[in-house]
């Protein structure tokens, strides 16, 4: 019998280092992160920052409370909406058309991408507006923005579109905190009027109201988190770290929301230039008021919000289409593996581009109308979320408790009752 040597009897190779627990589990949430952060900073885009920026002109810093609000509804419809992704592994309009049949399905689609055609010609405005304070053309900014945007999304990787629209976010960001923070707003009254509603109830106020709502909670970003959810691939043990991204994704929408309606009610507002056209007139408004750093950021803001924008809801559009009729989708995929996928995403980039070179076309009328749209509509979207949600056969060990579909349901009536004043207020005149 052979005896073992002095080195192999007293050194055995070390076991391999493993991460602690903990860096595991932050490592493991990191990965998740992406659905609620990309919808987060996607929801200020071109659409909103123009009724911020008239929020902000017209009111002042009055509708700061109703972004607060807002938070929390967002937060609850959100998270639904990414449960229910993480579940069933399946896009909303894909469950509608298990759940209520072809035709529901078709009625859900048909409106969430009547409502994003608008939000994307609001897009394509965006860039031209911003882009025309520095002497671009509109024919040409919007041909170069659809080009860039279809070419990205169809050729690059998820993981390399989604750094792309993270790193948007965070210069759109960084532009309007700059924005607000060289306007010297009243920061005093600007913390009163959040947690305070102030102001007069009357029809153009609640018009202002529930725009403002509208391009905070929409029906693409209720069925873009949930098809970013699948076609990220995430499962129902990540739900706790989607959890943490949907709250991150809503603290940037509101944050960002707030210091653009502070930035013009500090300067536009204060000083009596209460009637602006869109947010690129603000921008060029701000000018001799806050300076040229100002005006500057704020119209960068306004650009990168746009290329944002027009790269995310014309994805919602195809992830809504192909949902509903069963058809390949995602970004993984290249196109001749789903060409339904990018034809439709191709589809809705260009005509939003040839819609906005109509002559006289009222673009401020175009981007309002678009979230005013967005908060008609969005009842009807969430009616569909919240019977998915609290169904046990479909969500299994996800589904909804009784809190959560509580205050979902609250949601939903909160916004059906705000549709009803609207329709109500627009026909007394």
């Amino acid at each position: 019998m052979s005896q073992a040597s002095p080195i192999s009897a007293t050194k055995r190779p070390s076991p391999p280092r493993r991460m602690p627990g903990r860096r595991v589990r932050f490592a493991a949430s990191l990965a998740v992160l992406g659905p609620g952060i990309v919808s987060g900073f996607a929801d200020n885009d071109a659409g909103g920052i123009t009724t911020y920026s008239l929020a902000g002109a017209k009111f002042g810093y009055d509708l700061l409370w109703v972004i607060l609000v807002t938070q929390i509804a967002l937060f609850v419809t959100q998270e639904i909406g990414a449960r229910i992704g993480l579940a069933t592994g399946q896009g909303l309009t894909g469950l509608i058309r298990e759940r209520f049949g072809v035709r529901w399905a078709a009625f859900a689609a048909l409106t969430m991408i009547a409502a994003n055609l608008g939000s994307t010609v609001s897009e394509f405005a965006g860039i031209s507006a911003a882009l025309s304070l520095f002497g671009v053309p509109v024919a040409v900014s919007s041909a170069l923005a659809a080009i860039a945007v279809i070419t990205l999304i169809s050729r690059g990787s998820f993981s390399r579109v989604q750094y792309f629209f993270v790193g948007i976010g965070v210069l759109v960001s960084a532009a309007y905190i700059v924005s607000a923070i060289l306007a010297h707003p009243d920061w005093p009254r600007a913390a009163n009027s959040l947690f305070i509603p102030h102001g007069t109830f009357n029809g153009a106020y609640m018009l202002a109201v529930v725009g403002t709502v509208g391009t905070t909670i929409t029906p693409w970003g209720q069925g873009f988190i949930q098809a970013y959810v699948v076609d990220k691939r995430l499962r129902a043990e990540d739900l706790r770290a989607e959890r943490i991204d949907v709250l991150i994704g809503v603290a940037i929408t509101n944050v960002i929301a707030a210091f653009i309606v502070i930035a013009v009610a500090a300067t536009l507002w204060t000083t009596g230039h209460r009637d602006i056209q869109d947010a690129s007139a603000a921008a060029a408004a701000l000018k001799p008021l806050a300076g040229d750093v100002a005006s500057t950021m704020f119209a960068i803001g306004l650009l990168a919000a746009s290329l944002l924008g027009l790269g995310v809801v014309p994805l919602a559009s195809a992830y809504t289409a192909c949902e509903a009729f069963g058809w390949e989708q995602g970004v993984d995929w290249r196109w001749r593996e789903a060409p339904a996928f990018y034809g439709l995403l191709a589809f809705f980039i260009l005509f939003a581009a040839v819609f906005l070179l109509i002559p006289g076309l009222p673009l401020i009328q175009v981007m309002f109308s678009a979230q005013v749209i967005n908060g008609l509509l969005l009842p009807v979207i969430l009616v569909f979320v919240m019977k998915l949600a609290g169904d046990k056969r479909l969500m299994g060990n996800l589904v909804s408790g009784r809190i959560n579909l509580a205050l979902g349901w609250t949601v939903t009536g909160l916004l059906v009752l705000m549709s009803v004043v609207l329709v109500v207020t627009a026909f007394s005149g």
